[in-house]
């Protein structure tokens, strides 16, 4: 049986785990193109048109799919930690593929449920059932596969803790490789903010961070640190974030400015999307507090590339002269 994974969403984020699990129960896993123009095109045809660009490629990448596999991987991801959830599209991504897969001749959906919201040992059992449901396969063939999946998540969030991106980790996710240019001076220390679908999938970015290697900038990203680090410096928010990904995010942003670990932050959000619009006044208020400079990019379909170059090279202008005038900022601890 194959089973595909669309490169979108949390595919950025868990793929090792989800194409080791899978295919250690036995079925051969294909995952999508990277997203190009059709797929993008092909999304916003059939997705709403209030969902977010990430999720408008999503079903883009179901359809890229359709023909090569005989399922679909969905997972329904309602929280990933006790006492949050995850954003509420990936909570109704299944109903909302299934509501236009027989219009789209789209082949049938896995679509484990994953839910740690109340006891974090759940997620093995909902795992180890999901196995067993829909394979037949036996309690302990599945936890030997969910060994092998979470050593396989270790060791890509290892690389990533060693100062790599996702993008060199996972299979053909550049678009392309940055025509490296020698920067004058020190390099600039970029932190890049935000969902790991947006700001790594290079289509829908237009490949921003290849833009920011070519210009000599060095990234930090938030997957280059530790969860529970990211998870302990998000808590001085005044009320608790009910979003684990968003507290990500703020983790990070109070990390690299209290630290003085970046020289700016370029914060990238989705058009439409709640959970980001609501925290991207903390983040401003968090930048100007610590007096880093911070360039919110929103995307969405209609994003175009000159703007973003114009953009891309003033934010980094502006940093070369900030350095110049007050000095660098501590490296990264």
């Amino acid at each position: 049986m194959r089973v595909g994974i669309p490169r979108s969403l949390l595919y950025y984020k868990y793929l090792p785990f989800w194409k080791t699990f899978l295919a250690s129960v036995g079925l051969e896993v294909e995952t999508s193109p990277m997203t190009n123009r059709k797929i993008l095109a092909d999304g916003v045809k059939v997705a709403e048109n209030e969902l977010c660009v990430p999720v408008k490629a999503f079903y883009g990448h179901c359809l890229a799919l359709r023909d090569r596999v005989d399922a679909l991987f969905v997972p329904r991801v309602v929280s990933m930690e006790e006492r949050a959830y995850t954003c509420p599209k990936f909570l109704g991504l299944p109903d909302m593929i299934a509501a236009v897969a027989e219009r789209l001749g789209l082949p049938p959906l896995l679509t484990p449920h994953l839910n740690q919201r109340e006891k974090p040992s759940e997620f093995k059992w909902q795992l180890i059932n999901f196995a067993r449901d829909e394979f037949g396969i036996d309690r302990l063939d599945a936890v030997a596969a969910l060994e092998s999946a979470k050593l396989a998540q270790r060791q890509f969030q290892d690389g990533l803790a060693g100062g790599r991106t996702p993008l060199d980790l996972l299979p053909q996710s550049r678009l392309n490789r940055p025509r490296r240019r020698k920067a004058a001076g020190p390099s600039k220390r970029i932190g890049l903010l935000g969902h790991p679908y947006n700001i790594y999938d290079g289509y829908i970015t237009q490949n921003l961070i290849a833009r920011l290697e070519e210009i000599g900038a060095e990234l930090v990203v938030p997957e280059m640190t530790d969860h529970h680090a990211l998870m302990n410096a998000a808590t001085d928010v005044p009320k608790q974030l009910y979003w684990t990904y968003e507290k990500e995010i703020m983790g990070a942003i109070n990390l690299w400015t209290e630290k003085r670990q970046v020289d700016g932050v370029i914060y990238v959000l989705a058009f439409a999307c709640g959970p980001d619009s609501l925290i991207q006044v903390l983040i401003e208020h968090r930048a100007r507090t610590y007096n880093v400079p911070l360039m919110s990019l929103t995307i969405d379909e209609h994003s175009g590339e000159a703007g973003l170059v114009t953009r891309i090279e003033a934010f980094t202008d502006m940093l070369m002269r900030k350095r110049r005038e007050h000095g660098n900022v501590e490296a990264v601890a």
